[in-house]
């Protein structure tokens, strides 16, 4: 069976190696010279691919960003430079010999439904390079194109813009902090670019301000006792109290813990509806750039001005230099007809946000296209799995209009929670996702079936955190390495920044963990939550 893959990003990669594993014969398309995706810096723009700047740093922690087979080294960093991250993709790419089946320099043109589609499922697929137009055809395609090309510049909803003197561009040109020096600086959005953004800003400008309607909650990559956040909250039993506990009891515990670090409403930044689930924003600095003055919090842009702008409910005008848009990117499919990924309200109408519900043959996936609340990485691999499977004829969909009536729920209900823009319809919760695909594929790991046969690992997995090497212990792709690799997760936390060792020293606070999770753990067994 011939697989086409579009782009050699993360989840490009996660494809051509899920193909490989099931059997299936992928045939990659990279329009770059290079693997990497969104990792790959490059300090010119390049039409139709991710830009990055060269101080992005990965938001999670290596253990919760691994691919299930294939730990980091030990010595890498808890949380990678792009550079070291793209380093791991290259180690990736060449120990599963990925690169011979990537095509370097092709432009996926188009893709159009085979005449004979309704029994065969194949697909005609126009590639471009060098100039020179080649079609092909393909039993199935993964789309691995991501959602950070085409930049969302929604000027309408800014009165006044079009009169401002002063400079102002998308995040997606944003390179270095230099076009700053000096200036008054406006940043508007507050996800994770914009405060990387406005913080890198602050060293060298005149005056940092950040416009932000709704807020947000804000978290450090170091978290509880100095551990990275994510092996803190995205653990089985975070997830069980999350999806357990009647809502308002829920949320309070979650507000509780993002506001342990300090007070959100003191800075300016508690969320407007903190009831609702929104991704935090990962930053280190900004707190501190807030108590001396670097950044300052602004409400929602009412208006530009020729030089100044004003926010809504400040009646005086800020005067500023350089505006820079951080409002995020659309969904696009240049090479799709519009009928095979409905895109509605920047929304694209997918089952499990991977397979077209409305497609005869369940023949054409889009992976990597989803916002969880913890790393791409695995989920993207997770789907890859998932989706090879599907193709292979081993999982089988429900019947169209079950996945139709899903979507538009899941749509409505998102909605409901998330409010219309596109980045937050896209969320969900990392751990129940990853699981709900992992039951497809027989993978998902068993903590009660591991308390009976390995009491030790049924405890790691439920109190600890969820590693992707949980998914590799059982099913298709079954990996001999992955006990140890659970087993040993933190000893490859620890490894790079414990260098100097005081004589007598312990990891308490790990060896407390293991005693309170046997309790809750048992706890959880006799309350029937496993």
């Amino acid at each position: 069976m011939r697989v086409a893959v579009v782009g050699a990003g993360v989840s490009g990669l996660a494809a051509t190696k899920c193909c490989l594993d099931e059997g299936l014969e992928p045939t990659c398309f990279e329009q770059s010279q290079d693997i990497g995706g969104v990792w790959r810096y490059t300090e010119h723009i390049e039409a139709g691919r991710p830009s990055l700047y060269p101080s992005v740093i990965s938001n999670t922690s290596k253990e919760m960003s691994a691919f299930s087979d294939f730990p980091f080294p030990e010595h890498f960093p808890v949380f990678l430079p792009n550079a070291l991250l793209l380093d791991y993709l290259r180690r990736y790419s060449e120990h599963f010999g990925l690169r011979e089946h990537i095509r370097f320099g092709s432009t996926v043109v188009s893709i159009r439904q085979h005449p004979d589609f309704a029994t065969t499922g194949q697909w005609n697929v126009v590639t471009e390079a060098g100039g020179k137009q080649t079609s092909h055809v393909f039993d199935a395609v993964m789309v691995c194109s991501g959602n950070f090309s085409e930049p969302s510049l929604p000027l309408q909803c800014f009165p006044g813009i079009e009169g401002f003197r002063g400079q102002y561009f998308h995040s997606r040109q944003y390179k270095h902090p230099d076009v700053f020096q000096g200036k008054r600086v406006l940043v508007v959005g507050m996800g994770n670019s914009g405060v990387d953004i406005a913080v890198e800003a602050s060293r060298v400008a005149a005056k940092v301000m950040i416009s932000t309607t709704r807020g947000a909650w804000l978290l450090s990559r170091v978290f509880e006792h100095g551990y990275p956040w994510d092996m803190i909250l995205n653990t089985r039993l975070m997830t069980l109290i999350k999806t357990n506990l009647p809502g308002p009891l829920s949320w309070w515990f979650l507000n509780y813990k993002v506001n342990q670090w300090f007070n959100h409403a003191n800075y300016g930044l508690q969320p407007e509806n903190s009831w609702l689930v929104r991704e935090p924003v990962l930053n280190d600095d900004l707190p501190s750039y807030i108590l001396t003055g670097r950044i300052t919090i602004k409400p929602g842009v009412k208006e530009f001005k020729d030089n100044s702008v004003v926010f809504h409910n400040c009646p005086e005008e800020e005067p500023i230099d350089i505006v820079v848009f951080c409002t995020g990117y659309t969904v696009s499919f240049p090479f799709l007809e519009e009928s095979i990924v409905r895109v509605e309200n920047k929304h694209a109408s997918l089952y499990k946000y991977v397979f077209p519900p409305q497609l005869q043959k369940p023949t054409l996936a889009v992976l990597g296209l989803i916002k969880p609340l913890g790393a791409i990485m695995p989920v993207a691999e997770m789907q890859a799995r998932w989706v090879s499977r599907v193709f292979k004829g081993l999982c089988q969909l429900p019947p169209q209009a079950v996945m139709e009536k899903e979507v538009n729920e899941k749509k409505k209900n998102q909605i409901q929670w998330f409010g219309l823009t596109f980045d937050e319809v896209l969320k969900t919760e990392w751990l129940v996702y990853l699981d709900t695909l992992a039951s497809f594929i027989g993978a998902k790991p068993s903590v009660l079936g591991l308390l009976c046969t390995d009491p030790r690992l049924a405890l790691t997995i439920f109190f600890g955190p969820c590693s992707p090497y949980q998914y590799r212990l059982g099913g298709p792709g079954r990996w001999q390495g992955a006990r140890q690799a659970i087993l040993t997760q933190w000893d490859r936390v620890l490894k790079p920044t414990r260098t100097r060792v005081p004589a007598g020293s312990s990891s308490s606070f790990l060896s407390l963990l293991t005693v309170v999770g046997l309790l809750l753990l048992l706890a959880a067994v006799i309350f029937g939550f496993l």
